[in-house]
């Protein structure tokens, strides 16, 4: 099998669910995929369902209610296969149609929402594990090709400048209200889009984490089309 991430060294793929949660982060790799090529009508099922919220969140009783094709309905069940598979390993997956996130427009100077580069962090060894069905994907870049905005010096100081308190609460500050959780691309920073169909697992921020945490960003939408996302 060979295709856009074979030859990437932050990626480690798998060809079932069972190695992707068995699989171990090591060395630069803080994301693997399960690379897969969905059948089904993805596309169906979107158009079947009705978005409430900007995100709305979708169950798996209100995916068994919609009226599909033979196709739409091959795409309904990969879906609630997958579901089924991260409630059994343990995970808490939401599914998402989504029109757009919230964005983070308080400062000019760095950015919060998950527009922006940023990495999870968990105060418990977990994992991020996310799937698009349809629609725009998600990038994912080399931590080598990332600065963390908190230690841009102009950055930093309008930080500080906010903060205006005493030095040993500056730190704390940041991570309180998610700065430090940011990144800037380098100039030459070659972001990998994650395609559509495969589940990927993300490497996060915590205490046991022997990698460094991967860093990613929701992607601009299409314009008119939604998502149909898997994250957990």
């Amino acid at each position: 099998m060979h295709n856009k991430f074979t030859d990437n060294n932050q990626i480690g793929l798998v060809s079932t669910f069972e190695e992707l949660v068995t699989t171990k982060f090591v060395g630069a790799i803080n994301a693997i995929c399960w690379h897969r090529t969905l059948v089904g009508d993805f596309q169906e099922v979107v158009a079947k369902l009705q978005l409430k919220e900007n995100v709305t969140d979708i169950s798996a009783k209100t995916l068994l209610a919609l009226h599909l094709s033979q196709e739409g309905s091959i795409a309904r069940n990969i879906v609630l296969n997958d579901l089924k598979l991260l409630e059994d390993f343990g995970a808490s997956p939401s599914l998402n149609l989504l029109k757009s996130y919230e964005r983070d427009e308080e400062f000019d100077f760095i950015s919060t929402d998950v527009y922006s580069y940023h990495v999870d962090r968990s105060p418990i060894a977990a994992d991020t594990f996310l799937c698009t069905y349809y629609g725009a994907a998600s990038e994912i870049l080399p931590n080598n090709q990332v600065e963390q905005k908190v230690l841009i010096p102009e950055v930093r100081q309008k930080l500080w400048d906010l903060y205006k308190g005493s030095e040993p609460g500056f730190e704390d500050f940041l991570k309180e209200y998610f700065f430090d959780l940011h990144y800037q691309p380098t100039p030459h920073a070659n972001p990998l889009n994650l395609g559509v169909g495969h589940l990927w697992k993300l490497a996060v921020d915590h205490p046991e984490q022997s990698v460094l945490p991967c860093v990613h960003r929701a992607p601009k939408e299409n314009d008119g089309e939604y998502r149909l996302l898997l994250i957990c």
